[in-house]
C-alpha cells in the first residue's frame, strides 16, 4: 500500500461516522435509544433488586439528606412494562412518631387497586409538611425508578394519592411534579397557598368531607375545586378534574373516596404535551416535561407558557433569561427545520440533530426512560 493512501485511510478511521456528524436518522435514533434505555434499565434493576431483597423492616430509598422506608404489595396481573404504580401517602403530621407509624400501617390497607404495585412509604419526618419538604422529590423519583426497573411498572401509569397530611403532600407534589404522574387524588388535605396552573396536563381529584372544618379544609378544598373549574373553562382541552365535597362527612369519609382509583386508572401520562404551563413552587425544580430552566434562576413564581404548533415552538411567557428545550419526534419533526419564537421575535430557526449524547445526558438527569431525549436546544431571551 502506498504511504499516502495509508495515511488517508488512517485519518478516515479517526473521524466520527457521517451519521454522528450529521446526527442520527429517525430510524437510527430508535435503535440507539432502545440500547441506551436497556443499558440504563439493567443498571437500575441491579441496584433495585438489592433493595427489594431486604426484609420489610429495612427496605427504603435514601439520599444524602433523607431516608424513606416503604411497604409494597402487588395486586392483580399485567404484562411486563404495563403495570400501574400507586404511591399512597399516610396521614399524621406533626405528631409523635408512634402516631405516624400507626397512620402508615393504616395506609397499607386503606386502598386496594384491582391491579398494580401499591406502595405505602413512611414519611422521613414527623412534621406537617413531611410529604413535601425539598429532599423528598428525589425519593419519589427513586421509588418510581425502582418499580419501573424491577416490577415492570409502566412509567406512564404512576398515580399519587394521600390522606390528611398525605393529602397536604398531594396538594403540593401533584403540581410540582405533574410531569411524573398519570393522575393524582387528594383526600382530606389542606391546600395552603399552592398554585394549580401546572396541572394543565395531569388529571386531578379533590376529596373532602363537607363537615371537615378543621383548618377550613372544607371551605378551601371547595374553593380550589372552583379554581380548577375556572382553569378548565379557560383551557377546555386541559385541567381534567373532579371535586367531591362529601355531604355529611367529616375528616373521615368512610372510604367512599376509594372510587378515585378506577377514575385515576383511566388516565395515562402524556410525557410530551405540546402545551405546557410551568410555574415554580416553594420547592423549585430544574425540569418539567421537556423544559429545563437555567441554574441560578429557579425562583418561586417564575413561569413558562409554551405551545408547539406544527414545527414551531411558541413561548408566550418565559420568566428566564434562557430556556432549554429537550425534543424528540413525538413533539415535532426533527427532519425539518424547527422555529422557536417569543412574541414577534424569532429566537432560532434551523435543524436540530438527534444524538446519543443527548439521550445519555437527559436520561441521567431525569431518571425516566420516557424523558430520554435525542435533541435539545437552548435559546436566549435576552434583548440584544
Amino acid at each position: 500500500m502506498q504511504k499516502g493512501v495509508f495515511l488517508i485511510l488512517m485519518a478516515m478511521a479517526t473521524l466520527p461516522s457521517f451519521s454522528a456528524r450529521r446526527g442520527l436518522s429517525r430510524e437510527e435514533c430508535v435503535e440507539v435509544q432502545e440500547q441506551v434505555i436497556n443499558s440504563w434499565m439493567a443498571r437500575e434493576r441491579e441496584a433495585g433488586n438489592a433493595i427489594l431483597a431486604l426484609p420489610d423492616s429495612a427496605r427504603a430509598v435514601s439520599s444524602s439528606l433523607a431516608t424513606m422506608p416503604f411497604w409494597y404489595k402487588v395486586y392483580g396481573s399485567a404484562p411486563k412494562g404495563k403495570r400501574t404504580l400507586w404511591i399512597s401517602l399516610h396521614g399524621g403530621g406533626g405528631v409523635p412518631q408512634e402516631v405516624n407509624d400507626g397512620q402508615w400501617d393504616n395506609q397499607k390497607r386503606l386502598y386496594q387497586p384491582e391491579e398494580g404495585v401499591y406502595v405505602a412509604p413512611r414519611a422521613p419526618w414527623n412534621a406537617w409538611n413531611m410529604w413535601c419538604q425539598e429532599p423528598i422529590d428525589e425519593l419519589y423519583e427513586q421509588l418510581i425508578r425502582l418499580m419501573v426497573a424491577c416490577e415492570g411498572v409502566d412509567p406512564d401509569r404512576v398515580y399519587l394519592m394521600g390522606y390528611s397530611a398525605g393529602g397536604d403532600g398531594v396538594w403540593r407534589e401533584a403540581p410540582r411534579m405533574a410531569d411524573h404522574w398519570a393522575a393524582a387524588s387528594m383526600m382530606a388535605g389542606h391546600p395552603g397557598d399552592v398554585s394549580l396552573v401546572n396541572l394543565r396536563n395531569m388529571p386531578f381529584m379533590i376529596w373532602c368531607g363537607a363537615n371537615d372544618a378543621a383548618y377550613q379544609r372544607n371551605v378551601l378544598c371547595a374553593q380550589r375545586g372552583e379554581q380548577m373549574d375556572s382553569l378548565q373553562r379557560d383551557c377546555p382541552e386541559g385541567y381534567i378534574h373532579q371535586t367531591h365535597i362529601m355531604q355529611g362527612k367529616g375528616h373521615w369519609m368512610d372510604r367512599e373516596d376509594r372510587i378515585a382509583l378506577p377514575w385515576m386508572r383511566r388516565h395515562i401520562r402524556n410525557p410530551y404535551p405540546k402545551s405546557v404551563v410551568w410555574q415554580q413552587e416553594e420547592v423549585v425544580r430544574p425540569t418539567f416535561y421537556w423544559l429545563q430552566a437555567p441554574a441560578g434562576e429557579q425562583v418561586r413564581g417564575r413561569r413558562v407558557d409554551v405551545t408547539i404548533v406544527d414545527n414551531t415552538i411558541l413561548l408566550t411567557r418565559c420568566d428566564y433569561t434562557s430556556i432549554t428545550l429537550w425534543l424528540n419526534d413525538d413533539l415535532l419533526n426533527l427532519d425539518k427545520k424547527v422555529t422557536v419564537k417569543s412574541g414577534k421575535r424569532t429566537l432560532f430557526r434551523g435543524r436540530i440533530p438527534r444524538t446519543e449524547a443527548n439521550m445519555q445526558a437527559s436520561l441521567a438527569e431525569r431518571g425516566d426512560p420516557r424523558y430520554c431525549f435525542p435533541a435539545k436546544i437552548t435559546v436566549s431571551l435576552k434583548e440584544h
